[in-house]
């Protein structure tokens, strides 16, 4: 299964590079700074039965 995934900042537009916690369950939610912009996005995740893993970012 994959580890990381990435999103797009929803200020600054950096591709982020995230692990994943595979043990915080199949659909994950939560707030993290952008590395780049210091913008607060809120980031989506869900992994599906077969292990591919969605993910998306929202401005807070």
């Amino acid at each position: 299964m994959q580890e990381e995934a990435a999103y797009l900042c929803d200020a600054c537009g950096e591709d982020i590079v995230i692990p994943i916690d595979m043990s915080a369950g199949a659909v994950q939610e939560y707030v993290e700074d952008c590395p780049v912009c210091c913008h607060p996005n809120v980031v989506h995740v869900e992994v599906e039965p077969d292990g591919a893993i969605r993910v998306w970012a929202e401005g807070e």
